[in-house]
């Protein structure tokens, strides 16, 4: 009983205390029983608000009786907030212990959002340092493990996340996501990722003015990232890029007979584990069964793609980087140390370059989304990488041959650098190792509710987490 708790759904949560079957103070307590037991051993937490969560809880449990203000859209869930965004009054360290003493003076937009939802924070999640990884270790806060399998990794950058709703230790979690840190982490931990599409959730300056990088939500159902994308969507006055009016992904999602759904099981230029390619097939038996016609399509794609991500990468997030840290280096990762040494050649050609290559990907891509209602793909090449993966020195190999180290092994960036497509990651299957994997839902520009439709009327047939043997067996 204790650890259905620790996995129900927030909207099934917020049924019950809307019925009084269940408090939020039952709901914080399995949870925080549940992370005292794991806790030690995925590392998925950096800080813990236990105490102070148990007393919003019992707030929130007396305004479910009635006694108070009208319970909010959010009132008493547990949320999980990755130790990258803002919070007034709290510590972000960025995993580095140059800002490990560092408290927020204001809140991320979409973060303050799900607060005055009523959503409870009880802990913050690890990520890779000033997560710039597709795996989540740093210096300051250690390796955090997939609870489906502690030798490898829980994927990166908001991997403390997803694999802290895996473990059900958190209900929900936001996320954010440049070139895969909502949908790697989703795929390698077996949850629901999504990632909005540029502008649609708003956030702090200068980030908002980046089209490579969305906000977006992380749960274990389709309906929690409904819930979250429809509570941090929409205009905010301090954004000028948020886009009004405000989308509402409706509660009840049309079924999807008769659709036509393009794939590529490569993207035409990466190499694919035969375990992903299996899953995927697996999963898009399931979109035929469901009355869609399936078709491969090729888009043309090639390494460039890559070009495309990193030269952004380079002339935005290492000028940001180096001016944060300056001379700094005691304390900084040697994976951030190597991309601090790549980023100091960044040019404005680097930015004219990659839209360039951007430019090229849409030119396929977008013919495709506009003959198909949806695109799918594989979200990793590789189930996962080592929990301890360190891309500066290891590297990684894909049916026998040697892949690009950082990003080699996932297949989610080229969606960045077209930021405007919302993709939701859900899973696909699992490999011998026990590690899941998942496939991306590709929608086009701004039509988010497709993808919704998508992912549901899919989780419909293929469930996951829903009882004790879909579960990690921690």
């Amino acid at each position: 009983m204790q650890d259905d708790l620790c996995y129900l759904s927030a909207t099934e949560a917020i049924t019950r205390f809307k019925s009084r079957q269940l408090s939020p103070v039952e709901l914080m307590r399995a949870l925080i029983e549940r992370a005292e037991k794991v806790e030690p051993l995925i590392n998925a937490f950096t800080d813990e608000y236990f105490d102070q969560a148990l007393k919003q809880a019992k707030t929130a449990e007396k305004r479910y009786l009635g006694k108070g203000d009208k319970p909010r859209p959010l009132e008493g869930i547990p949320v999980a907030i990755k130790d990258e965004y803002l919070v007034k009054g709290q510590r972000t360290t960025y995993g580095c212990s140059v800002f490990e003493n560092y408290i927020a003076d204001s809140t991320t937009p979409c973060i303050e959002r799900l607060l005055e939802a009523g959503a409870i924070i009880h802990a913050r999640t690890t990520t890779p340092q000033f997560s710039m990884l597709t795996v989540t270790h740093s210096p300051l806060w250690g390796v955090t493990r997939n609870p489906w399998n502690l030798e490898y990794t829980c994927g990166g950058s908001t991997g403390g996340s997803a694999a802290a709703l895996a473990a059900g230790t958190t209900t929900l979690a936001p996320g954010w996501d440049m070139g895969g840190s909502i949908r790697v982490p989703a795929s390698c931990c077996g949850v629901v990722g999504f990632k909005a599409p540029f502008g649609r959730i708003p956030d702090d300056v200068p980030e908002n003015y980046d089209s490579h990088i969305a906000n977006g939500s992380m749960a274990r159902t389709v309906a929690d990232c409904r819930l979250m994308e429809n509570i941090m969507a929409g205009p905010h006055p301090l954004d000028i890029v948020s886009i009004r009016p405000k989308l509402t992904i409706p509660a009840n999602l049309d079924d999807i007979q008769g659709w036509r759904i393009a794939y590529s099981l490569d993207l035409d230029y990466c190499e694919v584990d035969p375990e992903v390619i299996a899953n995927t097939k697996a999963a898009l038996e399931v979109f035929r069964s469901l009355g869609c016609t399936v078709e491969e399509v090729s888009l043309g794609w090639s390494w460039k793609t890559l070009e495309a991500s990193y030269a952004h990468m380079r002339h935005s997030a290492g000028n940001v980087l180096a001016e944060w840290l300056g001379d700094e280096r005691e304390g900084v990762a040697p994976y951030v140390q190597d991309f601090l040494e790549d980023a100091k050649n960044a040019s404005t050609q680097d930015e004219i370059t990659s839209n360039e290559i951007a430019g090229e990907m849409y030119a396929t891509l977008g013919p495709v989304l506009d003959q198909y209602n949806v695109f799918i793909c594989p979200t990793t090449a590789l189930a996962a990488v080592p929990a301890e993966y360190d891309p500066s020195k290891d590297k990684p190999q894909i049916n026998g041959v040697e892949v690009e180290p950082y990003v080699g092994w996932v297949m989610t960036y080229p969606f960045n650098v077209m930021g405007r497509c919302p993709v939701m990651t859900v899973p696909s299957g699992h490999v011998k190792s026990g590690v899941p994997t998942g496939i991306q839902i590709v929608g086009k520009p701004y039509d988010d509710i497709s993808v919704f439709r998508a992912a549901a009327v899919y989780e419909k047939v293929r469930g996951w987490l829903d009882t004790a043997e879909r579960r990690p067996s921690l």
